[in-house]
């Protein structure tokens, strides 16, 4: 594939009508109870606001965000879960499971996201691994993949560890990742939910512990945690405008106040902004074999990102599209891909696709092109 560079400065940005003026007045840092706090953007992984966010602490429940991001990559959401008598036995916060109850996968992922079932993380994490410690295996490798390498643990709880630790960034950094899965973004933005309670007379009527989900506009996740160890401790995500923010805040004495500030705070640093708008127009290719010589390609998708006034130069854009294409073509057809780039970083994409259909060139044509070619090369060598 041939790439093209674009600066970001060749094309124009359009600020969407309800991000107002970019440049506002520098915001004043929160002020909260938090021991470790953070505040990014999830696009891009900008960070907004931090304190002491790089400082190893206990995750507490935390943990169940690496939990809900590895059973759905490497579990199957109808798969039949098994509730063993080690899972049964396990202490803490409980969805009361029995040994032997069986629930389906994504059953037991709403009991861990909505109530915090420790005993429903051990019967996902022998499904998936056999054990605890082989799935927490699992957990901490997908945890460095996605760049939280300051992160290490030994249980799919959170129950405390002196070897399981994170820190606020690698949290968020583990949120932000997590809400690409739209199976994710479902379960943690869940506010009630009804699931199976086999022999029982009534099914679970489970509620989700996280109150920002009623107390915070545009909130939709993702995870509460407390132990004696690890204080109290609140992983939160809200959406405004097509923006995604993660806060985190670790041993908090205020942690519904303090994540609520650091959202605020954000939401006034980021402004949504339009780097292409569906059918813009970008390359123009040449045709193999077709009635025309060349074709447009233009957008497939509106390509929105989230920045601050000071990040325009850090963004620039490539175009991957074959130098020449082979007719006949669709409209529509997808001919290659731009992808803008935050740093180093791919956070958007769309196809380009292209704007005419071009008919293969015939046979009848392909001989009247020779001959014409011909009749002008004699008429313009002897002429």
């Amino acid at each position: 594939m041939m790439k093209t560079n674009i600066a970001i400065c060749l094309f124009v940005i359009v600020v969407n009508v309800f991000s107002g003026n970019i440049c506002k007045a520098a915001e004043a840092p929160p002020e909260i109870t938090a021991k470790s706090a953070i505040v990014i953007e999830a696009m891009t992984g900008k960070v907004l606001y931090a304190k002491d966010a790089e400082e190893r602490r206990y995750p507490a429940s935390t943990t169940k965000i690496m939990t809900l991001i590895t059973a759905l990559e490497y579990g199957k959401m109808d798969d039949i879960v098994t509730a063993s008598e080690n899972a049964a036995n396990t202490e803490g916060s409980s969805l009361w499971l029995s040994k032997g109850e069986t629930l389906t996968m994504r059953d037991m992922l709403y009991g861990i996201m909505l109530v915090s079932g420790n005993d429903a993380t051990v019967s996902v994490a022998e499904h998936i691994s056999g054990s605890v410690d082989e799935f927490a295996k699992l957990m901490t490798e997908k945890a460095h993949l996605i760049g939280a390498v300051s992160t290490n643990f030994t249980n799919s709880s959170g129950l405390p560890d002196p070897n399981h630790y994170s820190t606020a960034h690698d949290l968020a950094r583990i949120a932000a990742y997590g809400y690409k899965n739209d199976e994710f973004r479902k379960i943690v933005s869940t506010k009630n939910i009804i699931i199976p309670w086999p022999g029982k007379e009534h099914d679970r009527d489970l509620y989700n512990e996280n109150r920002l989900l009623w107390l915070y506009d545009g909130a939709n996740g993702v995870k509460t945690g407390y132990t004696d160890a690890a204080g109290r401790c609140l992983v939160s995500g809200a959406q405004r405008h097509g923006i995604q923010l993660v806060a985190v805040v670790l041993d908090s004495e205020r942690m519904w106040d303090d994540s609520m500030v650091l959202l605020d705070y954000g939401f006034k640093q980021v402004r949504l902004m339009t780097v292409f708008r569906k059918g813009d127009i970008l390359k123009t290719v040449a045709v193999s074999n077709g009635e025309a010589k060349s074709v447009q390609l233009m957008t497939s998708a509106d390509i929105n990102i989230p920045v601050t006034e000071e990040e325009k130069n850090q963004i620039h854009t490539v175009i991957d599209v074959e130098s020449k294409v082979e007719a006949p073509l669709d409209s529509g057809q997808k001919l290659g891909v731009v992808r803008i780039y935050y740093k180093d970083k791919e956070i958007a994409a769309a196809d380009l696709v292209a704007v005419e259909a071009v008919a293969h060139k015939s046979f009848f044509t392909k001989v009247w092109s020779s001959l014409w070619n011909i009749f002008t090369f004699v008429l313009h060598n002897f002429a």
